[in-house]
């Protein structure tokens, strides 16, 4: 243990504490922006500093150890005006242009900047400046750009991807798409995670909210809606609501006063997702067996983008199945369409979804089986839904609760799972064994899959029959996992994998919180909605049984396969 004294308070750390640790450890806020617990503890931006008694310069908090009688001053004078400067001198390579800026509001260095009491730039103002493609699914404007390295970290440690580098030297240092490419040419997921840690406004998503209201204002559209699992729990963060009052019915009273025709749940086409899955996997389970190759799940679009650039020779184990934003697109064009009676070219099918992936999915080779176009016309992530309903001025607080529309609304508890990482894996248990065995588990048998590891292991013991699972989130376990697979070293039946650490309710499209969101609190809201829902078993959804018998027929019929499956290909 070590002794010190900060802002004259002693205190005792563990040896090896930084400055920044302690500080935290007894409430002594010292302001950062580049740093990231684990992930990125480099002091690039050199706002933490603080005077240490007895050494002439300021030091960085985030990575300098404490020792034994050190006195510490974390807002000294000398302290102050060293940390304010250098927010300065970042200023002056930033575009601080707030006003039109999409974090404006939820950037740490606007904040940092309005805290330092900085009126005034001393220094001449000289952002970088590159093309900017904005029709590309992620956005990334160079102009903004602190070079505080968050991206290249969460990219290189965090999924593995090494997609963001340094690029240029000296004044001339940069934050660019390694190798030269532009991000469209590089394997890019698009799993969004470089944008949910940016502090600033340099990496984005495409701004797609003109393009769905102006379909919502379009006499001659019907516009459609389906809103993810993983968006109820994070839609109301940006809001001001309390998890408690952003509940997914206050979210569909919120989307009618705007004007959408009809709203439903991805969770119905979750639990069509299951029933194709599972069924998929019951009919591959001899030929897993023979090769000893698991079926892996397809509904994580980043995680389909991976096995493409990274490992195609194993496309062929993705299990056919369609992601359920796209089973929903293709139902709603056909079965719902004829439901209606209506032409389903009118139909703009609508996705709110936690993903940035999700909008390079809809524009896939195999993603417009329905024979009008793109299955889904648009993809909107759970933060542009919050900017949807602030340009309307809609107070979610006051405003009337509604439930889904009918019948693509109705939903199991195992649907809603699906937006944490194993609840795909313990659906799809959840329906296997009552395929296999003719009788329901108990709901809760398959919960070992559950939880924040980055892989998860587990033998599911479906009447006598042992399959071996796994449960992967975050792409750079993903990696870990198929090396495993390729040396022969990992024996499974089947695997989940999410590209976000922790599933999509931590997914690149949810609402940014600095340092980190809540994602174990995110994860009990839909286990919480699994355990109040009266149907816990996809197979027992009666919308999905109608579905079957008066449109699909059967799982893995021959038109279901038209519409719910897609071949994956490099």
């Amino acid at each position: 243990m070590v002794n010190l004294r900060i802002n004259d308070q002693n205190i005792t750390v563990k040896e090896g504490t930084t400055i920044l640790e302690a500080a935290r450890s007894v409430g002594i806020n010292i302001p950062t922006i580049c740093f990231l617990k684990d992930i990125n503890e480099i002091g690039a931006c050199r706002v933490c500093v603080v005077e240490v008694e007895g050494v002439e310069r300021c030091v960085t908090a985030c990575n300098s150890a404490v020792y034994e009688g050190m006195c510490v001053y974390t807002h000294s004078r000398k302290a102050r005006m060293v940390r304010k400067t250098n927010v300065k001198l970042i200023l002056s390579q930033h575009n601080f242009q707030c006003a039109t800026c999409i974090r404006s509001g939820n950037c740490s260095l606007q904040s940092l900047a309005n805290d330092l009491n900085i009126t005034d730039m001393p220094y001449d103002v000289i952002p970088e400046e590159t093309p900017v493609d904005k029709t590309f699914p992620i956005v990334r404007e160079s102009s903004k750009c602190i070079k505080c390295m968050r991206c290249v970290q969460v990219c290189d440690k965090v999924q593995g991807m090494n997609i963001w580098d340094l690029a240029d030297t000296g004044a001339r240092t940069t934050v660019n798409v390694s190798c030269g490419q532009t991000l469209e040419e590089s394997d890019c997921t698009l799993c969004g995670q470089c944008v949910i840690n940016c502090p600033v406004g340099a990496l984005r998503e495409r701004d797609d909210v003109g393009a769905v209201l102006d379909a919502v204002e379009n006499p001659e559209k019907i516009t459609i809606v389906q809103i993810a699992p993983a968006v109820r729990t994070g839609w109301g963060e940006e809001l001001g609501l309390d998890r408690g009052r952003a509940m997914e019915n206050r979210l569909v009273g919120c989307l009618r006063k705007i004007g959408f025709d009809y709203i439903f749940d991805t969770n119905f086409s979750a639990d069509l997702t299951i029933m194709e899955e599972g069924s998929e996997l019951l009919q591959r389970l001899p030929e897993i067996r023979e090769k000893k190759l698991p079926m892996f799940t397809s509904c994580c679009p980043g995680w389909v983008s991976f096995m493409r650039t990274q490992y195609p020779q194993y496309l062929s184990r993705l299990s056919s199945a369609k992601s359920p934003q796209q089973m929903f697109g293709a139902i709603a064009k056909t079965y719902y369409a004829k439901l209606l009676g209506v032409d389903q070219s009118k139909l703009f099918v609508v996705s709110l979804m936690p993903c940035t992936s999700k909008k390079r999915e809809i524009t896939l080779d195999g993603m417009d089986s329905a024979g009008t176009g793109r299955d889904v016309d648009a993809v909107l992530t759970t933060r542009e839904v919050s900017r949807l309903l602030k340009a309307y001025y809609i107070k979610p607080e006051a405003v009337e609760e509604s439930g889904f529309d009918k019948p693509l609304g109705v939903h199991s508890g195992a649907g809603v799972i699906f937006g944490a990482t194993g609840g795909v894996m313990e659906a799809a248990l959840r329906t296997a064994y009552r395929l296999v065995t003719g009788k329901n588990p108990d709901a809760d048998a398959f919960q070992y899959v559950r939880g924040p590891e980055g892989i998860k292991e587990a033998v599911a013991d479906i009447d006598g029959t042992q399959v071996k699972v796994a449960a992967v989130s975050g792409l750079a376990n993903a990696r870990r996992l198929m090396e495993m697979v390729d040396r022969h070293e990992a024996d499974y039946d089947f695997v989940e994998v999410m590209a976000c650490p922790g599933g999509c309710i931590n997914g690149g499209g949810q609402p940014i919180h600095d340092g980190g969101a809540d994602v174990d609190a995110r994860t009990k809201v839909l286990y919480g909605l699994d355990r109040e829902n009266p149907i816990r078993f996809s197979h027992e959804n009666p919308e999905i049984i109608a579905c079957y018998r008066d449109f699909l027929e059967k799982p893995l019929s021959h038109r279901a396969h038209e519409l719910l499956h897609v071949e994956y290909l490099p």
